[in-house]
């Protein structure tokens, strides 16, 4: 460790003392320790990854999280390039020769990454979902790392079969996963971030413990989850015109077994088929949903790659930039086994549901 590293790490709390208490987070066959010096916050990360908690288990990977002031390090940081369709400043990174540190541009909060030291700094209890997001970005690390791919996807299970769901910047994947979670015997798998592999003569995917979080219009129109919000506020949101409620920019957390019950979340399913939504709230012609080819519909393999993000680092210690070009070829590779459909036309959830429920995931 040089004496930079040491220094940035000393400065965002490596050496605060601990609290007696961690917490474990088995994901699949991965282990995860949290460590901190604040009870407070993983109490309210216990209450998030709940169902992926455990009392024992030898910790593949460890992270630190420091509730402190931010702190501000001086570094040159250089912003992290957004994706297209994106604006504003989000992160900022700065490299050492071993480590990244990562600065959220909004909150202040800080995040150190290496190969040893995996630690996020500042005040986290306030931002716990920037917690919540890098302990899921160490288990993103550890999948992408054995080959896995990175899909901006949602999916869910049935009856042993997965469905996975990507679509253009407010293309409804979110929504759509939660009206087939109405399914019987549907299980929730993931709601933004899927990760795929091709296994033998099937696609393997797998979810991140991150609850879906939605926008109001998905809230108000879905009678499962109004309760989330006061009446007062239901009735302010339906009282707004449409497009102004479908680009409101809020985000809540859908706690799943909250919602649908116990034994509703499944985060590995074979994948049976991948829909990309290409529809629109503006088109008046008939949802349509068909099969395609995406060797020869690379328009919209552009909805399903995902980058990997400033926190990705590959085995041999290097980080990904956000200059790299994302490889088609591997998504293509991963997803060869598994039936590709387009639904396009306007904007149709209680159709598309139905499609499902017939032809894709039906009941045994």
């Amino acid at each position: 460790m040089n004496l930079e590293f040491a220094d940035l790490a000393k400065k965002l709390g490596a050496q605060e003392q601990l609290v007696n208490n961690t917490l474990l987070l088995e994901i699949d066959n991965c282990v995860i320790q949290v460590k901190s010096n604040s009870d407070k916050l993983l109490t309210k990360l216990t209450e998030y990854f709940g169902h992926v908690v455990c009392t024992q288990g030898q910790a593949d990977l460890t992270i630190l999280a420091i509730e402190k002031p931010a702190v501000d390090l001086a570094l040159p940081f250089k912003d992290w390039q957004r994706e297209a369709g994106k604006t504003g400043r989000k992160d900022s990174y700065y490299d050492l020769a071993e480590a990244r540190i990562v600065h959220k541009v909004k909150t202040g909060m800080c995040f150190m990454q290496s190969e040893t030291v995996k630690l996020a700094s500042g005040p986290c209890i306030k931002n716990d979902n920037q917690v919540i997001n890098f302990i899921n970005s160490q288990y993103l690390n550890w999948l992408q790392q054995q080959g896995w791919q990175n899909c901006h996807a949602a999916a869910l299970e049935r009856n042993g079969q997965g469905i996975a769901m990507a679509g253009f910047s407010g293309g409804g994947k979110s929504t759509l996963m939660l009206h087939l979670m109405e399914l019987s015997g549907a299980r929730f798998t993931s709601n933004d971030r899927l990760l795929v592999k091709s296994q033998g003569q099937q696609t393997i995917a797998k979810g991140i413990p991150k609850l879906p979080r939605v926008n109001p219009g998905t809230v108000v129109n879905n009678p499962r989850l109004k309760s989330m919000f006061s009446e007062q506020k239901i009735a302010e949101l339906q009282s707004m015109p449409l497009a102004e409620l479908w680009d409101l920019e809020e985000k809540y957390d859908v706690f799943v077994e909250q919602a649908y019950g116990p034994n509703r979340i499944c985060h590995t399913t074979p994948l049976k088929a991948f829909i990309v939504l290409n529809w629109h709230r503006d088109n008046t012609d008939r949802m349509q949903i068909s099969q395609i080819d995406l060797t020869q519909r690379r328009d919209l393999l552009a909805a399903v790659m995902k980058s990997s993000g400033p926190f990705y680092q590959y085995n041999d210690g290097s980080f990904y930039q956000d200059s790299t070009e994302l490889n088609e070829e591997a998504y293509l590779q991963a997803l060869h086994n598994v039936p590709i459909y387009e639904a396009s036309g306007q904007v149709d959830f209680a159709a598309l549901v139905d499609y499902c429920d017939s032809n894709l995931l039906p009941v045994e």
